[in-house]
């Protein structure tokens, strides 16, 4: 009996929960450069001071179910912060840092979770795809994405994330699959932060980790520490730039810990295991980044004050554009989800409006 093959999984990280740099490697030109490492430090504070405003208006009943990313903003801030404005996101339903990073306004975000029929037409990212919420469809958009970019001989990169319970269904599968057979340029971020729902990730999969998957699929792949800033950009920017110059796809896994509930319709207090959250918070993204700034004399409590001050205001901009965006009529529904009305649903549309579109169609999302 021979060896026909052997792998081995790679494990980067740069920064400790101590805001420590313990790799030998050189760190990337951007972690030497403390203005940009403040910058990236802002922008994680920004999701989650937008997280938290969405928890307020899902209580007080302003807006639907929400999925907060506390204790995960390094990898959506991470990879997203490593997108040039030609390439392409193709989201899951906890991708709102990723988005914000590439230039999806705030309020777009919002309105998606408020109902807005119109859609994710973004302003600014109009090759962005809409947020998906069935689990792992979108790694296939993905690679739809990605064979036309090829077909047409453009150095882009699409980029998509996945949670690591979403990585069981087929789809994931197929989509890294095919992205291996025809040599696409996707990276795959996979989100583990230990639970899916309340399935922890120890009882999801037999794998040792969840970057190996990639392997059957003949792709790259690396694990990284999802709460390491540094960790996550670094190789989000080295799989981007392979796949835009034609080498492949990337199968990035980051380790993080979700310190919030599922959804705003979850209370993880009903699974979750003693303490876990206190552990958690100490290796948290944000703090160690902070830890970091201050050992170099570039950071203090002024500097903390004045940021969330402003990160505060920013936010509730935003919020006050969502409320003040009026609510959709009752004929939306079909408006915005048919290029041309099938003729069977004409009379559904007619006695939408008859039972009371007007009712909404003029009031602010706030109104009561």
């Amino acid at each position: 009996m021979t060896t026909v093959a052997r792998f081995e999984i790679k494990y980067l990280q740069y920064m400790d929960e101590k805001g420590r740099f313990i790799s030998n490697d050189v760190p990337p030109a951007f972690a030497r450069d403390l203005d940009s490492l403040k910058q990236l430090y802002r922008d994680m504070n920004l999701i989650r001071v937008m997280d938290q405003k969405a928890y307020a208006l899902q209580r007080t009943g302003k807006m639907g179910t929400y999925p907060a990313a506390t204790g995960q903003e390094a990898i959506g801030v991470g990879f997203g912060s490593a997108m040039t404005k030609e390439d392409v996101l193709v989201p899951y339903y906890r991708g709102q840092a990723s988005m914000v990073q590439h230039g999806i306004r705030i309020e777009e975000v919002l309105l998606y979770w408020g109902g807005y029929e119109i859609g994710c037409d973004y302003q600014n990212a109009k090759q962005d795809f809409p947020i998906a919420v069935p689990i792992a469809t979108q790694s296939l958009h993905a690679c739809g994405v990605a064979k036309a970019i090829q077909m047409r001989g453009e150095k882009r990169c699409v980029f998509t994330e996945i949670g690591e319970g979403g990585t069981s269904q087929g789809d994931f599968y197929e989509a890294i699959n095919v992205a291996g057979i025809w040599n696409l340029g996707v990276v795959f971020i996979i989100n583990n932060n230990q639970w899916a729902i309340s399935v922890p990730s120890k009882i999801q999969t037999n794998c040792e980790t969840y970057a190996q998957k990639a392997i059957g699929a003949g792709i790259e792949c690396i694990q990284v520490d999802g709460n390491d800033i540094v960790a996550v950009k670094a190789a989000s920017e080295k799989a981007a730039e392979k796949a835009r110059n034609g080498g492949g796809p990337t199968v990035i896994e980051c380790i993080s810990l979700r310190l919030c509930d599922h959804t705003t319709a979850d209370d993880a207090t009903r699974y979750r295991p003693e303490g876990e959250l206190d552990d958690g918070w100490t290796k948290e993204p944000i703090i160690r980044l902070r830890k970091y700034l201050e050992s170099k004399g570039t950071w203090g409590q002024e500097d903390e004050e004045t940021m969330l001050k402003e990160l505060a205001e920013q936010v509730q901009d935003a919020v006050d554009n969502y409320l003040n965006t009026p609510a959709d009529p009752s004929e939306a529904m079909f408006d915005y989800l048919y290029a041309e009305l099938p003729e069977r649903t004409l009379a559904q549309r007619e006695l939408a409006i008859l039972r009371g579109s007007e009712l909404t169609a003029s009031k602010p999302r706030g109104a009561k």
